[in-house]
């Protein structure tokens, strides 16, 4: 019997929350050579050029998935203006390395980002052609890293693919958002009302980054891609729903950003939802609704209500 013959895949972040999904789903189908500081055989400081330079001039992999990204959204903020600080150093200067060595070493750099490059005014959902205008630094950082991709790299050598509010099937080391909806109706803590945002179920962007790694220069997997769920929800109605599928044993509070944020100087996006239609358009197989993904999500037994 033949052994399954893996690709190379240079990625960056496999330990995050997207990075550890994708990981999971493909680690059959790819040999990742993950630039991680942290690596024990081949550590790798994304923020020194000449490291990233020579780690990625060794392999023969044909695309870089770039997922390491400072995501802390309130420490962040505690870096406003500081681009000598971690948020900064890691979102914007790491990026412009792995975009300089993506372009020297002739490799697709696939570059995921946020919906937090917009400013969260919109009613509707946020389209590929919506001017970023960010609010907050780390929003800030991912707008400038989004230049930094486009600035360095080849033209049709790069896909910016935005998500927002990611949440996945099993159980992480990382809490995703609806672990953290969770939480907050264990704790009883009001939830949003009128915080919009647009959930990306990851086990499905597991298989959107395998289509863009294994179309990469493809026309319809180049340039700036929407790839969260297309769908537009609130705090609340997703506690509900988690509720309802799940048979919790909570009842959900109902508060108010608007409230909030007159007891806090961090500014908060009032909607991220982002339209999905032109991704939607170019893959080959369908995205599920936020409903259905939530009805897969693994809830601890002691959550439920007993029977």
């Amino acid at each position: 019997m033949n052994e399954l013959k893996t690709s190379p895949l240079l990625t960056t972040g496999l330990s995050g929350l997207v990075g550890s999904t994708f990981r999971d789903a493909y680690s059959e189908q790819y040999d990742f050579l993950n630039l991680d500081l942290s690596d024990s055989v081949q550590p790798v400081d994304i923020t020194s050029y000449s490291a990233v330079a020579r780690a990625v001039s060794s392999s023969s992999a044909k695309a870089v998935l770039h997922l390491a990204a400072f995501t802390n959204v309130t420490e962040a903020w505690n870096q406003t203006g500081d681009t000598s600080g971690s948020a900064y150093k890691v979102n914007v200067l790491g990026t412009q390395n792995i975009a300089k060595a993506a372009k020297e070493f002739g490799k697709h750099l696939i570059h995921i980002s946020t919906a937090f490059v917009f400013d969260g005014t919109k009613e509707g959902l946020y389209t590929e052609e919506d001017s970023m205008n960010p609010i907050e630094w780390y929003g800030h950082t991912k707008a400038k890293a989004e230049e930094m991709v486009i600035e360095e790299c080849n033209p049709n050598a790069w896909t910016i693919l935005r998500i927002d509010f990611p949440f996945r099937s099993l159980p992480s080391l990382r809490p995703d958002i609806v672990r953290k909806n969770i939480e907050g109706l264990q704790k009883g803590y009001p939830l949003f009302e009128d915080h919009f945002f647009g959930p990306t179920y990851l086990d499905d962007f597991a298989k959107v980054l395998d289509w863009v790694v294994q179309t990469a220069a493809s026309v319809d997997s180049s340039g700036l891609l929407h790839a969260s769920s297309g769908e537009r929800w609130s705090d609340f109605q997703l506690a509900q729903t988690l509720i309802d599928l799940h048979n919790l044993p909570y009842e959900a509070k109902s508060g108010k950003l608007v409230e909030y944020l007159k007891t806090t100087q961090r500014p908060y996006q009032k909607n991220t939802a982002m339209d999905v239609s032109k991704l939607r358009s170019v893959l080959p197989f369908s995205l599920s609704s936020i409903e259905e993904a939530l009805k897969s999500v693994q809830i601890d037994h002691l959550s439920k209500k007993s029977a």
